[in-house]
């Protein structure tokens, strides 16, 4: 009798839909509800994603977006296992050569150290069991895999199996210094000179290049893209000079980088955008102040350099010949009127400026600065950041300023009619009155506001004196000659000295970058409005009178102020033609 056939188990499914462990939320989304990032700045990392292929932890890190502290635990939560920030005290040399270095290098792991006999490996995907297999077949060992990022693996892999392993050149003078960026103006704790080198390439890089900015005394460093390479120069002395070329495609990276530093919207990339930070390098506080720039190849940024220490406020060491500090001193000295520093961009005016505030300031006196950007806060001084809008432009700031009881104002630039006219008329209610305009020399200056619209007897009335100024280059100490230019050369320059006589240059070597100049002075000149200037001026007279009254009466001129220090071997004829011979 055959067994009855045994029916199929029947399987039993409860109505209604299944129910699902929910999900975890991705990385990014943590994040971002846990108020780490914001949206746009998970976009920039998901758009770097989208470019290099790398995780978005990974990219947030190297943007300087989040810190790995910050970020592990979160990856650990996600991934189930432990995450660790690798260092050299966390690795055990005899561990780390269980694994061969070329499988190491492979499979993106790196053994930490062995208990009993199961080996701790820190690896890019912990999770990848096919790896974990690999390991534990070559090595006989229980394998235990915690996470650790792929770069930071990376740079150990180096640093572990070889003996002779140097920090990478570009970053290697970094390990006596650090660089610690500050938020809103004030101090903050940052991570120290071990954990920024540990940490991401793109702020090392970042950090590396505003170091280096310090050291070599540059004003302005340049980040701009070409088609092959990332350009980095740094202006020394006035002249750009080359530093450094990065790989092309990490320029997107170190401009996001330099963006987040300056609390720029990262995700915009098509309009220019402005910023400033504060950083501490090697025990000194400095500002930057930062402008990016679309161009066709991609953004460029410009991080100004503003070193207090560097500088120095006191007209006494600016350079100036004694008869001309004698000239603006008395200038200062006046109750009321109006005295302006003429000059390009970059040919120290606000130096000049700020030096003046600083001998007449007095607990007795208000003054009052309107700017635009405030570049170094004074004491005793009342700065004032005027804005773009016209709700708080220079004028409309000078306005309120003048219901402010003041008794000095400095205005940063005269740029239009409106602020030409509220600073007239400032100078001519019994104020003193001082700022800038671009002019090439101190006659300019009253042609000028004149075009500006100004009444010649109102120009007459209320300006009290003008300087014009440059920098010019000093020779190079290391690497001066001397040596007898033609006397053609020297009557093109409407030399009147000696012309048999030598005169100093710099052969050019690795303390100035082979241009033959360190450092930089100013040369000036001072034009006083005397009674017979206001009467030129108030009969609508013509530059060239006002200029030639100014040689009778023996003013010294910006080229004759050249031509003084390269008889003196500070400078040399070419550089004193290059700043200061505009015939």
């Amino acid at each position: 009798m055959n067994a009855p056939e045994t029916a199929p188990a029947q399987i039993q499914v409860p109505p209604g839909p299944i129910e699902r462990a929910p999900s975890k939320p991705r990385l990014g989304e943590q994040l971002v509800s846990r108020d780490l990032i914001t949206e746009a700045e998970l976009e920039a990392a998901l758009q770097l994603q989208s470019k290099h292929g790398r995780k978005i932890g990974e990219n947030l890190v190297e943007l300087g977006i989040i810190t790995e502290e910050q970020l592990l635990p979160f990856i650990a939560e996600q991934l189930g296992c432990p995450a660790v920030r690798l260092r050299d005290a966390l690795t055990d040399p005899a561990a780390v050569r269980i694994l061969p270095r070329a499988t190491a290098q492979r499979l993106d792991a790196i053994a930490l150290f062995k208990v009993r006999n199961q080996l701790t490996v820190a690896m890019a995907d912990p999770q990848d069991l096919e790896r974990i297999d690999e390991i534990r077949k070559l090595t006989g060992l229980r394998v235990r895999a915690v996470f650790a990022f792929t770069q930071v693996i990376e740079k150990m892999i180096g640093r572990c199996y070889e003996e002779d392993f140097a920090v990478d050149s570009v970053t290697a003078d970094m390990d006596e210094t650090a660089v610690e960026i500050s938020e809103d103006m004030s101090s903050v704790d940052s991570a120290s000179i071990e954990n920024l080198v540990e940490g991401s390439p793109i702020i090392n890089l970042v950090n590396y290049l505003i170091l280096q900015a310090m050291r070599k005394g540059a004003s302005d460093i340049h980040i701009e893209p070409s088609r092959k390479y990332t350009l980095v120069r740094f202006r020394i002395d006035g002249q750009l000079v080359e530093v450094l070329r990065p790989r092309r495609d990490i320029h997107a990276a170190v401009i996001s980088r330099v963006k987040v530093m300056a609390k720029m919207d990262i995700a915009q990339q098509r309009i220019p955008q402005d910023g400033r930070c504060q950083v501490n390098v090697e025990g000194k506080d400095v500002d930057l102040r930062i402008s990016t720039l679309p161009t066709v190849l991609g953004e460029k940024a410009v991080l100004r350099v503003l070193d207090r220490r560097r500088l120095t406020f006191n007209l006494d060491e600016l350079g100036m010949p004694s008869g001309l500090l004698v000239q603006v001193k008395s200038l200062l000295a006046k109750p009321h009127g109006m005295m302006l520093v003429t000059g390009p961009t970059g040919s120290g005016k606000t130096t000049t400026l700020y030096s003046a505030l600083e001998l007449i300031k007095s607990v007795h006196s208000n003054i009052v600065t309107v700017e635009d950007p405030v570049e170094y806060q004074l004491e005793l001084i009342n700065q004032v950041q005027a804005e773009k809008s016209r709700e708080f432009s220079f004028a409309a700031a000078l306005r309120s300023i003048l219901r402010q009881d003041p008794d000095v104002i400095m205005i940063g630039e005269i740029r239009d009619k409106e602020t030409a006219e509220v600073a007239v008329q400032a100078a001519l209610t019994g104020h003193l009155v001082l700022s800038t305009l671009h002019t090439n020399d101190a006659a300019s200056a009253i042609t000028r506001l004149t075009d500006m619209g100004i009444k010649s007897y109102k120009v007459a009335a209320s300006l009290s004196g003008v300087i014009a100024q440059r920098l010019i280059r000093t020779v190079c100490p290391h690497c001066e000659s001397t040596y007898y230019p033609s006397a053609e050369y020297l009557q093109s320059l409407n030399y009147t000295g000696d012309r048999r006589r030598t005169f100093t240059r710099g052969e050019g070597c690795k303390n100035c970058f082979d241009t033959g100049y360190l450092g930089r002075t100013g040369i000036y000149e001072v034009l006083t409005v005397e009674p017979e200037v206001r009467t030129l001026i108030n009969e609508d007279n013509s530059l060239e009178k006002i200029r030639g009254w100014f040689s009778e009466q023996g003013g010294q001129t910006l080229l004759a102020s050249a031509l003084r220090l390269a008889e003196e071997g500070k400078t040399s004829l070419k550089e004193a033609a290059r700043v200061a011979f505009f015939d």
